[in-house]
């Protein structure tokens, strides 16, 4: 984020630790422990610079915030459990058997701890490591911005023997914190909040990302219970794991053949920093999958610690491979060949992390680097003496992955020498269009030379560009790259979206900014869509990651009554034309292919923005994404047959 909030409040107060009479307790958790830094003026004007933005990303984002101060109190070791549940309403309510935030005043602000916590920006326990020693929510603005951001939000906490209840309003306080039960013999804290839908694109939360991110989150803490509920279907899920990230990549290959069976596990305590790593290598993949964490928040854009990770690795087992001569002077490993098939979680807990941005996507502790490539060095060096299979497994694998990667280098060489046409670089079979402004130019990607003709001439040449396929490109899943760049039809896409392939692909050289692939709604083109997939997702993934790779939806059927035609898109679509029409003297055409529509009918159905009906291809997963691509296209055949056999009459699109 660039921008900056413009109003800040007494920044003296940073330093103030503030005294109570009422609570003066020995667990180190009391209002005094809660200070001040500034207020919650600039939130609810520019919810993105503290949520990340007003779409259902950031929407999801406040249960993240709250969460984490669950978290945290587990982390010290006063939680062992925390419930999340979306309510009928479509309320959160999130609760912990924590200590309870404390409820007694604080004579400096005169307000309750729980109304500092709940209405202060940076108000919280967590900026002197005396309450919380590590931290996921160590900005302090967690609660007090979800609070900001909801239509209202109540608070429930259970502390000193009394249970105490607060409202709010779109973060002000309806009336003071006030005791509402005696005698409780239990702690800890319940937050119920409902999103604010003047804020927000949407208010409707997804059960499936909520259960994605608790199952992670109990991942990463051995022996956390956490328990996820969707009221509104009565759906449950609790996760609950004692072997925690080792379990964690585990699950991510659990449908993958592995190099070796077990992952490997390193653990080590250093400078204050906990640095803890699970990693396991699959056989045949070459995709990487490395997951950063930061005191259980998922670092998306990597860090120090990521850095530090690849660095160690790099140099480890190079030292391991030459001293015990298993490589080659012929043979130049780089990092990317030994990570090539790697899955691994790395998460570090230290005490006074520093983040880019109040969503957490990076860390930039620099210290970090250096701590996290001294226990790699040490650990893994110590593991691969004592498993010296492994360690060979892993070297070998590495070794063909860099003769892969030479002889990919030369096949990517060769692709851009033989694509080139003049100086545009273009293959021969492409009808260009004549914008040269990516954000408003279309590559249709056509199954067929037949399709393709009635695309060229149906199309609007100003913005959308033909490419022709002919048969079918060859399976990213199962070959290697030099194997997918010698084929005709992977080299024409190639130079077509001229952002290059693999690790070189550059997003920001692409021609289009729509690649819509248009095939045939029959078995063949569901393949050969299947197919394309396949390579996009394998070889040029930023074109999905960035919104820009779409399926075209020609129409099943033509139906026609009289003078008058209608299409059906889907079975259902059909059945309602055929009520509504009766079934009486209409004719049904069931279109086998794109060819079959001439270009003016096929610029209507499924070309002309207007009309046409696009399904963007969006990873949501990239765990189901791998397993999918896997199933759909890897070795096993037995696997894909049951699958098909499960999904045949209820899928029209595989959504990855």
């Amino acid at each position: 984020m660039t921008e900056s909030i413009e109003e800040k409040s007494d920044v003296t107060s940073q330093e103030e630790d503030y005294h109570l009479e009422e609570e003066n307790e020995e667990n180190g958790y009391d209002p005094g422990s809660i200070q001040v830094l500034e207020g919650l003026k600039a939130v609810r004007k520019r919810p993105g610079m503290y949520v990340g933005n007003s779409d259902e990303k950031g929407l999801h984002h406040l249960i993240y915030e709250v969460v984490d101060n669950s978290i945290d109190e587990a982390m010290e070791g006063h939680c062992d459990s925390i419930t999340v549940s979306i309510n009928d309403d479509g309320s959160i309510t999130v609760v912990d058997d924590g200590r309870g935030i404390p409820v007694s005043k604080n004579e400096k602000h005169d307000k309750s701890g729980v109304e500092l916590v709940m209405t202060k920006l940076h108000a919280g326990g967590k900026f002197d490591n005396k309450s919380y020693k590590v931290s996921g929510g160590l900005h302090g603005v967690g609660v007090s911005v979800v609070n900001a951001l909801s239509e209202w939000l109540e608070v429930n906490v259970k502390r000193n023997g009394g249970k105490y209840h607060q409202k709010y309003k779109r973060g002000k306080p309806i009336k003071d914190l006030e005791k509402v039960e005696d005698n409780i013999n239990k702690s800890g804290t319940s937050v119920t909040f409902k999103p604010d839908e003047e804020i927000f694109e949407t208010v409707k939360f997804d059960y499936s990302k909520v259960k994605k991110r608790m199952q992670e989150v109990a991942f990463l803490n051995k022996g956390l219970k956490i328990n996820v509920k969707d009221e509104r279907k009565d759906e449950e899920k609790t996760f609950h794991y004692e072997g925690g990230i080792v379990e964690y990549a585990e699950y991510i290959n659990e449908k993958f053949e592995n190099l070796y069976d077990d992952p490997i596990y390193l653990k080590e305590t250093k400078d204050d920093v906990e640095v803890e790593i699970a990693l396991q290598h699959r056989s045949e993949s070459n995709a990487t999958n490395l997951l950063g964490f930061a005191n259980n928040i998922h670092t998306e854009d990597g860090g120090t610690h990521l850095s530090g990770f690849r660095a160690a690795i790099t140099r480890t087992l190079n030292n391991y491979a030459n001293n015990n001569g298993l490589v080659s002077d012929k043979v130049n490993i780089k990092g990317d060949d030994y990570r090539e098939g790697l899955t691994a979680i790395i998460n570090v807990l230290l005490p006074d992390p520093q983040f880019e941005g109040q969503t957490k996507a990076k860390l930039g502790n620099r210290e970090i680097r250096g701590i996290v490539q001294s226990v790699i060095t040490d650990n893994l060096k110590i593991y691969l003496e004592e498993n010296p299979k492994t360690a060979e497994l892993i070297i070998k694998k590495a070794q063909m992955a860099a003769k892969a990667r030479k002889a990919a280098k030369k096949a990517k060489e060769l692709t851009r020498k033989e694509t080139l046409l003049g100086s545009a670089g273009l293959p021969g079979k492409l009808s260009d269009c004549s914008s040269r402004d990516p954000s408003k130019s279309e590559l249709y990607i056509v199954e067929g030379d037949s399709a393709g003709g009635s695309a060229k001439q149906g199309r609007d040449r100003k913005y959308q560009a033909i490419l022709p396929l002919k048969g079918k490109i060859l399976n990213a899943e199962k070959k290697t790259i030099d194997r997918i760049l010698d084929n005709k039809e992977v080299k024409s896409i190639i130079s077509a979206i001229n952002a290059g392939v693999g690790d070189e692909f550059d997003v920001e050289d692409v021609r289009y900014k729509k690649v819509i692939i248009m095939t045939d709604a029959d078995v063949d083109g569901a393949h050969i869509r299947t197919l394309l997939l396949t390579f996009f997702y394998r070889y040029m993934r930023p074109l999905i990651e960035n919104g820009y790779l779409y399926m075209a939806q020609p129409p099943l059927y033509k139906i026609t009554k009289g003078g008058g035609t209608k299409h059906a898109y889907t079975e259902k679509e059909k059945k309602e034309i055929l009520d509504d029409w009766g079934k009486r003297g209409v004719g049904i055409q069931r279109y086998k292919g794109l060819g079959e529509m001439d270009p003016s009918e096929l610029w209507k159905t499924t070309m002309a923005p207007e009309n046409r009906r696009l399904a963007r291809v969006t990873i949501d997963d990239s765990k189901r994404a791998d397993e999918l691509f896997n199933l759909l296209m890897g070795k096993e055949v037995q696997p894909r047959k049951e699958f098909i056999r499960r999904n045949a009459t209820a899928a029209t699109n595989v959504d990855v």
